[in-house]
């Protein structure tokens, strides 16, 4: 039997006595603070390629850099209306949404490998919605109305949260954290599309995700090795962005059922008794 994408060994956070919040609901935000404040995509993506984070980040050389601010700022602006132009859970072939798209990231990011860094960066926007796509499948399995404007923008969220690396300091890179300080960038775009949210929020985006696709490019850069490593970087994206949106829209489910500060509490509470065991 196959596990549920949050399902973790016994944590000891999830026993902690939350008064108000049912035992359910307790164990579902253990399994988001899991996802949310585990270990972060661009250590996991050292550890898939087997080179530490400083060798990757070597490889990209600064003009490379700048083209690749550029066309991720593209891809976000655009992936979404892309994302949401069809039902997200919806596939053309008789298999689940989940192991569709996975097909479709690792043929991409093989075929983005396999041309170095130019490939890459033609991929860039083709992978993006397909992240999207599979982050508004999670949204709407948790409750979020797709067709509202701020539901767009929650889902472009999730490239900026979920996990951290082990020096980081908690009260600036914790979830709660990186959602306010989103939540400022995004003030003022209420009731816009997700492609006018430019630039302050989409660039608050693209300053957190840049990094692991950065390291993404560094990894995907030498043509034909490339193709290998693309597949799996794609693979390894897709799997951590599913993991960290069904974290985030669980804790906004969660905050709907039994009230924002209760959450956001027990939340805490859990988080610091993980990082103390």
């Amino acid at each position: 039997m196959s596990q549920h994408p949050l399902a973790m060994p016994p944590d000891p956070a999830a026993s902690l006595p939350v008064p108000g919040l049912p035992d359910a609901a307790r164990a579902e935000l253990s399994g988001a603070v899991a996802a949310l404040e585990g270990t972060s995509l661009a250590v996991r993506l050292a550890a898939l390629v087997g080179t530490p984070i400083e060798a990757l980040k070597a490889r990209l050389p600064g003009p490379a850099q700048a083209l690749l601010d550029a066309a991720l700022r593209r891809a976000l602006a655009g992936a979404m209306a892309a994302a949401l132009r069809s039902d997200p859970a919806r596939t053309p072939l008789p298999v689940s949404s989940a192991w569709f798209h996975r097909g479709l990231a690792a043929a991409s990011g093989a075929a983005g490998g396999a041309l170095g860094l130019a490939g890459t960066l033609l991929e860039l926007p083709f992978a993006t919605t397909l992240l999207l796509r599979q982050i508004a499948a999670v949204a709407a399995e948790q409750g979020e109305d797709l067709r509202r404007p701020e539901a767009a923008a929650e889902c472009l969220k999730v490239f900026a949260l979920g996990g951290r690396d082990p020096y980081d300091d908690a009260a600036e890179s914790g979830y709660f954290a990186v959602r306010i300080a989103l939540a400022e960038a995004l003030r003022g775009a209420a009731g816009r599309s997700a492609g006018a949210m430019l630039p302050g929020f989409l660039g608050a985006v693209a300053a957190r995700f840049g990094g692991p696709v950065a390291l993404k490019v560094s990894a995907q850069a030498a043509p034909i090795v490339g193709a290998a490593a693309g597949a799996a970087v794609n693979l390894a994206f897709l799997e951590h962005f599913r993991s960290v949106a069904r974290g985030h829209f669980t804790v906004r489910r969660l905050e709907r059922a039994h009230g924002a500060a209760l959450v956001r509490a027990a939340y805490e509470a859990m988080r610091d008794a993980r990082f103390a065991a």
